[in-house]
């Protein structure tokens, strides 16, 4: 970690080494999730990313269709070449596959001194299928995420169905989200963001951020568009970007949800299917 404060989204001007942030999670050969929506997102919020690939997914905007999991040790030796030689300022994890690979990658950051009470927060983003409904999270990996991955997680940031796979609390009103939040906070994470994008009766989108004590609302509009695909990813990619930039967590998480509201505005179709949330938005327009 470079320990240099820097406002979040600001490009560092041209020479200067940027802050870092290490992205650990599957591909997606669709470019609108995964490992590419978090690059996107990181170079957008003026980051440099650096990647631990744990699969390989098959995808477009309709589906997976299949995916293969790397070798634990190759995803641990990822994370092993790049936090000493760069630095890491901020990790997170999306989709981790197996309960082998999880636990992997407990330890390698765990060396790396990454996680809740270490230098180098961590992110932890529970994806456990697509958005399309697709597996992406074997059982036994389900249980290693809840039982071992969330206690050294800085952050967690699962939306309802995944609160619902992992404390089995159903939510389907915005009154519900505080106890989902305590049910989240249970499983070790120092602070949970609850994300209700799901609740699509509720007119506006209405976060939860909750530290086990306080919870704090982050309201925002919600918007009728159907291409959400890579909308988790890119929330926490843009919240570790600000971590990684010197950040608390509520200031973070206030600049994650401002980012993806722009994205998710500027979401665009691609495919015959579900189209991505946008990073263009941040890509400045001045001539070459």
């Amino acid at each position: 970690m470079t320990g240099r404060r820097a406002e979040p989204g600001a490009v560092p001007p041209p020479g200067a080494t940027p802050n870092t942030a290490l992205t650990i999670a599957g591909s997606d050969s669709g470019g609108g999730a995964g490992i590419q929506a978090d690059l996107k997102t990181f170079l957008a919020c003026g980051v440099h990313g650096m990647t631990a690939l744990t699969a390989v997914t098959v995808q477009n905007s309709l589906g997976v269709t299949d995916f293969l999991a790397l070798p634990p040790s190759l995803v641990a030796a990822q994370i092993r070449a790049v936090a000493p030689d760069l630095g890491v300022g901020a990790a997170k994890t999306g989709m981790l596959a197996s309960a082998e690979i999880v636990d992997t990658v407990i330890e390698a950051c765990g060396q790396a001194s990454i996680g809740a009470g270490r230098s180098t927060p961590l992110v932890v983003d529970p994806v456990a299928a697509s958005m399309h409904g697709d597996s992406l999270l074997a059982l036994d990996a389900l249980a290693a995420v809840r039982d071992r991955l969330l206690p050294i997680a800085t952050l967690a940031t699962p939306n309802l169905d995944e609160v619902r796979l992992l404390t089995g609390v159903e939510v389907t009103s915005r009154a519900g989200l505080r106890k989902a939040a305590e049910a989240m906070h249970e499983l070790g994470p120092s602070w949970v963001l609850i994300k209700a994008g799901h609740l699509a009766e509720d007119p506006e989108c209405v976060d939860l951020l909750f530290d086990g004590a306080e919870s704090h609302e982050l309201p925002g509009p919600r918007m009728r568009t159907p291409h959400t695909h890579g909308g988790g990813d890119t929330l926490a990619a843009a919240v570790a970007s600000a971590l990684s930039r010197g950040c608390s967590v509520p200031e973070a998480v206030r600049f994650g949800k401002r980012y993806i509201m722009r994205a998710v505005a500027g979401a665009y179709p691609l495919g015959a299917g579900t189209g991505p949330v946008s990073a263009f938005w941040r890509v400045s327009d001045d001539p070459v």
